[in-house]
């Protein structure tokens, strides 16, 4: 399974519904939150992701770049997003807020920035619905994609595959059509692009282009 997320940070703000239009073909809609503190970058808050909500076709995947997660999250939650990712170098009780997510009804994911290493976590692979390891410093888009990152993401694969439970793993930064495969390599299922396929004459061409690269990559290389 091929998970395509256009995250809407690389879309046009002021078009956003027509841009939100663009891609009926990806399978959730990327919405990066940033504070200006946990990131040195400011987006959208509460009521906008809501607006979002309200008018997009496709379910909402809520990534948190933000401070105090264990206040905030929930709400997204409360929008009705179908998942809420937060950081785990923002919150001191992931398992905790996972669960809360969860109960609200929404799915909860779990971001390690890439120098985070991903051991503490994997224990409680069973309490996330996702885990996103960052192949960017997270912040800002149209970044280099980060090899160094490819090994933790392998670690990740590894220890949902021994544990047995059906926890997506998601990718956001770089990705593009050669970097797809490489993520899709290292265990990848859900990938997050931005400039790739808003900067594409054609967005969900794009979509469509990115998924095939990675089903046949994913076809040629390991299958997980």
């Amino acid at each position: 399974m091929v998970r395509i997320n256009p995250s809407i940070l690389a879309a046009d703000f002021v078009n956003l519904q027509r841009d939100l239009a663009r891609i009926p073909s990806a399978d959730f809609v990327h919405v990066d939150v940033m504070d200006n503190h946990f990131v040195p970058n400011l987006t959208f808050g509460l009521q906008m992701v809501g607006r979002i909500q309200d008018v997009s076709s496709l379910p909402l995947d809520v990534h948190l770049m933000i401070d105090d997660v264990d206040r905030w999250a929930p709400e997204y939650a409360k929008l009705g997003a179908f998942s809420v990712t937060f950081h785990a170098e923002a919150t001191d009780a992931p398992v905790d807020l996972a669960r809360r997510l969860r109960s609200l009804g929404s799915r909860a994911g779990i971001a390690l920035k890439p120098g985070t290493p991903a051991e503490p976590y994997l224990d409680d692979l069973a309490e996330f619905d996702q885990v996103l390891v960052m192949t960017v410093e997270p912040g800002f888009g149209g970044q280099g994609f980060l090899a160094e990152t490819m090994p933790k993401l392998q670690q990740v694969r590894d220890a949902v595959d021994a544990a047995g439970v059906d926890v997506w793993l998601q990718v956001d930064g770089g990705i593009d059509l050669s970097t797809i495969a490489v993520a899709r390599d290292a265990g990848a299922d859900t990938f997050v692009a931005g400039s790739a396929v808003y900067g594409a004459a054609d967005p969900d061409l794009r979509v469509s282009a990115l998924r095939e690269a990675a089903l046949r990559h994913g076809e040629q290389g390991h299958t997980h």
